[in-house]
Formats: C-alpha cells, structure tokens, sequence
C-alpha cells in the first residue's frame, strides 16, 4: 500500500534505489477541540453543531460508570480490566508474526459514542505524505506515537523517514509502498524508532531508537467491536482501507460512504491500497462512523481527517487493523 495524495504520480513498477528525501512535512496544526462554536470549514465545528461532538469528557463516558482517570486527557474513562481470550477467526498475514486480538470481549463496556480521538493526546499532527507512498509509514508512527504517549503521558513525534530509508530488507519499498507489519518487524529488529527531532532529514542510518516494542496485534478481521475494543484500550490503530474513489480524494464533510466500494467480505488485503490510522469512533445522525486520521496534510478532507462508515465494513476499515505492543 502506498497511496499518495490526489494527484500523484503512479508509483514505478521497478523499485529504484532509496532516494535522498526530506522527512515529510507538516502543516499548520489546530488542537482538538480549538475551534470555537459556529466556526465553520472545520470538522469539529460541524460535529458539535451537528450534536455529535460534545465535550470529550461527556462523549466518551460510557454507561458503565467509568471516571476520567488522572494522567489522561479529560474525558477518557479508565480502560475497563477484562480477560479475554485468543480468536481462530483472524489468521496471521503470510510472513507476520503478529498476535491476535479476540473479536469478542465479555463484560466490555465501550464508549456509545466517541467523537472526538479515543484518547485526545496520543494523535500528532497531521502530516503529508505528499507524492511519495509512503501511508505505510505514517500508519505505523502514528499508532506507535499514540501507545508511547499511552505509556509515558508524552507525546513524541516519530520519524517516518527512519521507516522509508532503512526497513527496504524487511520487504517495504519506501515511496513505492509497503505493509505497516513490516515496518513493525523492522522496529523491533532494531530496538525501537528514532524520533523526528533526533532522526531528522535523509540520514539513511539508524538513529537511537525512543521506544522498543516486542511485537504487533493484529485485530480481528472485519470485526468492529474488536477494532473499537483495540482502540478503547490501546490508542490509535493503523488501518488499511480502499482509497481508490474519486469520492475519498474529494472528501469535504458527513460520514463518507462509497456504494462502489469492494464490498465486505471480499475486502481483502488486496483490495485495501492505502494505509490510515484510526483514532475513534462515534455516530452522526445515526450514521456510525471511524474517526480517521489520514496523511495527505490538513488541505485534504476536514482538517486532514475524515468519518468512515462503519455500516457493511465500507473500504475496508476493520479488514486488516493492527498496533503495536511496546516493550
């Protein structure tokens, strides 16, 4: 996968040798909740006009009496405590080593509706892939940042350049596209991922590593309570989605659904082109949908994000979800 934005020219079909790139660049960042009411062309102002953006800290209570727990943004309930048990239903990609995340948690109580991120603090800004393929990357930093930020209570920008110059043996092709699996390989090959501010531009070197994980979840495929489960207890989630319509480079607003969209269950590894990171989920006029975070910069769709339906698995965004497990 390695969708670039609108307008990107198709990826080669021979694999060259790395090219010096720049680390991807940022545009200007609005923090969640910072637009004022009745501002409008921004997403959060749309939401909570709409109804379906609160305050975090009523949004994402759920009904089961859970409290905002110190160290964590205002309105993130404590993570529920339940034993769950492997699923057989997902099996591990060819080559991957990941674990398994059941599709069905006993006991759990989610949040009904979390419109704003799962956990606020663990989402960085939003970045731009520009024309290098490079989704893959940001995927797997993102989901990365956000379960460091989970253990720590900071937030730490993580290199994708780290990622696209040096994890080509683990089978990624830098702008020519690659999986989020093997980029987690090649992280915990190395003893973790440099940050943007220590890796910098093209070094193509490793630099001290910030944070070690010990391996990668790959949630249950095509099941929504897993990938809200995953999300609820473990931060943003890399997903993998059809970005292949012309509707999804137009994105503006509303809960995006795409009728010609490879339909679930045929939405295979294959079908999937684009790699996003998922960081909550809520309802919008009883339309359920996924809070995304894409990386085609803050130009593209609402503020850099979009609202993916839920309702028959659309592009594929609970297919092929996965995070990592720091050390």
């Amino acid at each position: 996968r390695g969708a670039g934005a609108p307008g990107a020219a198709a990826a080669p079909t021979t694999h060259p040798a790395k090219p010096p790139r720049s680390e991807p660049g940022t545009q200007p960042w609005h923090p969640w909740g910072s637009h004022p009411r009745g501002t409008t062309g921004t997403l959060w102002a749309v939401l909570m006009e709409q109804g379906a953006l609160g305050p975090c800290s009523a949004r994402c209570q759920s009904t089961c009496g859970l409290t905002p727990r110190a160290g964590r943004a205002p309105g993130q309930g404590a993570a529920p405590q339940v034993t769950v048990t492997d699923s057989p239903e997902r099996a591990a990609k060819p080559g991957s080593r990941g674990a398994r995340v059941p599709g069905a948690a006993a006991g759990l109580c989610l949040p009904f509706s979390c419109s704003c991120p799962v956990f606020p603090g663990a989402v960085t800004p939003v970045k731009d892939q520009a024309v290098c393929g490079s989704c893959w990357s940001f995927a797997t930093t993102g989901a990365m940042e956000g379960a460091l930020f989970l253990k720590t209570g900071v937030l730490t920008p993580l290199s994708q350049q780290v990622l696209i110059d040096c994890s080509w043996g683990f089978g990624n092709f830098a702008c020519d596209g690659g999986e989020e699996w093997r980029a987690y390989e090649w992280i915990k090959k190395h003893g973790g991922i440099a940050s943007t501010e220590s890796y910098g531009s093209y070094k193509g070197q490793v630099r001290a590593a910030v944070t070690a994980i010990t391996g990668y979840v790959n949630v249950t495929s095509g099941n929504v309570t897993a990938v809200k489960t995953a999300l609820y207890k473990h931060g943003p989630v890399a997903v993998s989605i059809d970005a292949s319509h012309k509707s999804f480079s137009f994105y503006s607003n509303g809960v995006y659904y795409e009728p010609n969209a490879v339909p679930s269950p045929a939405n295979t590894t294959g079908a999937l082109d684009h790699a996003v990171l998922a960081v909550g989920y809520g309802v919008l006029q009883g339309e359920t949908y996924w809070l995304v975070k894409n990386s085609w910069s803050t130009y593209w769709g609402n503020d850099g994000y979009i609202l993916m339906a839920m309702r028959d698995n659309n592009c594929g965004v609970a297919t092929e979800a996965t995070y990592p497990v720091l050390a």
